[in-house]
């Protein structure tokens, strides 16, 4: 297996944090597409336009796009194995807790449905939607952002010449 074969978990890591700061972006700016989806608390503050609730969905946007900015790093060739350790070990811990945010969610939302747990910010509908899209969104993102940081140090064996270089 090449090298570029083992790294597509940075890169889909990448595509799939850009993509989930669009989201985030086109519902700060006053989009409602989707919006309903995620519950009627979140729902109700977005038709409201609640000012310190839009900075969240705006700072949500900003993490998710430094998020790609990591595994970016992940591409570069760094003279320091202390620094690439780092974004190593970063990404593979964000990956871990963002899966578990997925999974501890997955799991509420099946409680909800089986009427055992009781939480008003989910309803019917917003909870089918979290559990076949929003929560395994979730765990596949963290997948990708673990497997990136396992797989950043394949075939680092090369020579530093002193430069940081972008790795194809």
């Amino acid at each position: 297996m090449s090298i570029q074969q083992k790294r597509w978990p940075i890169t889909w890591g990448i595509v799939w944090s850009l993509l989930f700061a669009l989201m985030s972006f086109y519902w700060a700016s006053g989009g409602k597409l989707g919006v309903h989806t995620l519950g009627p608390e979140i729902s109700r503050q977005a038709d409201l336009r609640d000012g310190g609730f839009i900075l969240i969905v705006w700072l949500t946007g900003v993490v998710k796009v430094a998020g790609a900015v990591l595994l970016l790093a992940l591409k570069i060739k760094w003279n320091s194995v202390l620094l690439q350790a780092a974004f190593r070990i970063a990404a593979m811990v964000g990956g871990v807790l963002l899966v578990l945010y997925g999974l501890f969610n997955f799991v509420a939302v099946l409680l909800v449905l089986a009427q055992v747990l009781d939480l008003p910010a989910i309803d019917s509908y917003s909870a089918w939607w979290r559990l076949f899209f929003w929560e395994p969104f979730w765990m596949l993102g963290g997948l990708l952002y673990f497997f990136a940081g396992r797989t950043a140090g394949a075939g680092n064996t090369a020579s530093r010449n002193g430069a940081s270089t972008f790795r194809k």
